[in-house]
């Protein structure tokens, strides 16, 4: 079977092919796709910027949007263009269209004062300052508050906010806060009657041509707001291009363009560091960046840039720590790929991007696929309780490399392993015991591994709807297992988990 890396190769090599040929267009494709130098733009330094990306740990998909056409667009495979993936903050840029379009409606002023809509969950006695808040603030992180408001789904309400202290003057002091733009999510569902996954259906999914998003949500069923949204790649790209277009799509205003231009100026100010995209100053629920440009973000890497001097836009998904310096490569090295007019065909350097772009591919463990020696598969190893959520594991041979069985809470998981290739399957990603994803229910993985010594079974999973990769070895003894498991990122501080099981029916054994 091909890899899902050629696969995407193929098919950009035929869209490359197609867009070659005059009077061809990809009709099926929601964005319309180009090459790079019909829309003024360098395949040689397109290819600069993938290669430099590429270099960084942890990206997951890339797409270039210029004049309106995918100029370029790739994924790291396991990751593919059919994934959804988790956005973190980057759902708060969302959540202001939502109050967007509420706003066109009438059903919502930014000058309203926030209390009025929540009586029942208002303190008894609520001080000057929460009196005073508005729903400017909500939406500019403005709202006055000195700590942020708890922000787990199962304790970020309505009450748990306005319960919060208030020390300073709404709209005097910038503070990121989640829970702010989970109340403009309540405040949507109560003035509109619906959730926000269900207000923005007709009026952005649809229209956009957005398909099955999903929005988590606290333990009222309230939409998160400030996180919890999932869509794809060209989700990303198509909310950043109605941006650019000031609102229009298909010929059609769908958004006002005074809130677009609202929600993407500086409303704020966040900073003075001028080498900082995290002090230019921050809109609706939009970052200002350097260079001209805005854009919505999320934890781990999730971006959707909108350059408007460009006419461009660029989205990207990842599960990487420095989120600053993707940035500095978007500066730096696609930039300099613009041009104000169309270029001369470069068949030669679109062939190159395209490969290179087909070749993306997350960095699995390298090693020996050797049949390791008697003792280490077939045999299940025990955790002691309390040691972490991992209970047992077991490793049986496969066609494909191998199979890893894991029990947690009592229940086996079964996780397929390639070897030196990754391969898909459904199950928990099984951080162990704390991080990012402890209590991450069942989703999409994919798993590489190798025999990096020759004792030593090291396998990488990656969690492909999320910015999550799991990487564990399991180090095999006489008659023990030491497993050693990391996450690639996280919201507390980790690193490594070390357990350490034994054989079952070994005379250590203790279970």
């Amino acid at each position: 079977m091909p890899s899902a890396s050629r696969l995407r190769f193929a098919a950009l090599a035929g869209l490359i092919s197609l867009a070659l040929l005059p009077g061809v267009a990809a009709a099926t494709l929601s964005l319309p796709r180009s090459t790079p130098e019909k829309q003024g733009v360098s395949s040689v330094r397109l290819l600069e910027f993938v290669e430099a990306l590429n270099a960084v740990e942890g990206l997951h998909s890339l797409m270039v949007v210029r004049h309106g056409n995918v100029v370029a667009e790739g994924w790291w495979t396991p990751y593919s263009p059919t994934n959804r993936h988790q956005l973190y903050s980057l759902s708060k840029s969302f959540t202001s269209t939502a109050v967007g379009f509420a706003v066109a409606e009438g059903k919502i002023r930014v000058d309203d004062e926030v209390l009025k809509f929540f009586p029942e969950e208002a303190p008894e006695s609520p001080g000057a300052n929460l009196k005073a808040m508005r729903v400017r603030d909500l939406l500019s992180m403005s709202t006055g508050h000195q700590d942020e408001p708890p922000s787990a789904p199962d304790k970020i309400s309505a009450k748990a906010f306005l319960s919060h202290p208030v020390p300073h003057k709404p709209g005097t002091h910038f503070k990121y806060n989640t829970p702010a733009t989970f109340l403009l999510s309540a405040l949507v569902q109560k003035q509109c009657g619906q959730p926000l996954l269900e207000y923005l259906r007709p009026r952005l999914f649809e229209p956009l041509g957005i398909e099955n998003p999903t929005w988590d949500t606290n333990f009222q069923g309230v939409s998160l707001g400030g996180y919890g949204l999932y869509v794809k790649t060209e989700d990303i790209a198509k909310l950043g291009q109605l941006y650019l277009q000031k609102g229009r799509w298909g010929g059609r205003q769908l958004l006002p363009a005074t809130w677009v231009e609202a929600a993407t100026s500086r409303q704020v100010s966040n900073g003075s560091n001028p080498r900082s995209d995290w002090d230019q100053g921050y809109g609706y629920q939009f970052w200002r960046c350097r260079h001209g440009a805005y854009r919505g973000d999320g934890a781990f890497g999730q971006y959707c840039i909108v350059l408007p001097e460009q006419d461009a836009v660029v989205a990207i998904t990842s599960g990487l720590g420095d989120m600053q310096g993707v940035l500095d490569r978007v500066w730096d090295k696609l930039l300099p790929a613009f041009s104000a007019r169309k270029l001369p065909a470069d068949r030669v350097a679109q062939e190159r991007l395209v490969r290179a772009l087909g070749a993306l591919e997350i960095r699995k463990p390298s090693g020996s696929s050797n049949t390791p020696a008697p003792g280490m598969l077939g045999r299940t190893f025990d955790f002691a309780a309390g040691t972490g959520s991992l209970e047992s594991v077991r490793v049986e041979a496969s066609a494909e490399g191998w199979q890893v069985h894991r029990t947690f809470a009592g229940l086996e998981s079964v996780l397929p392993v390639g070897s030196g290739r990754w391969i898909p399957s459904q199950g928990p990603l099984g951080s162990l015991p704390a991080g990012p994803s402890r209590a991450m229910p069942e989703g999409l993985l994919a798993a590489s591994g190798a025999w990096t010594a020759s004792d030593t079974l090291t396998v990488k999973i990656c969690s492909r709807e999320t910015p999550f990769h799991l990487t564990f070895s399991l180090r095999f003894g006489t008659d023990n297992v030491t497993l050693r498991s990391e996450n690639n990122v996280g919201f507390s501080p980790g690193g490594a988990v070390v357990l350490t099981g034994n054989a079952r029916g070994s005379p250590t054994h203790s279970r």
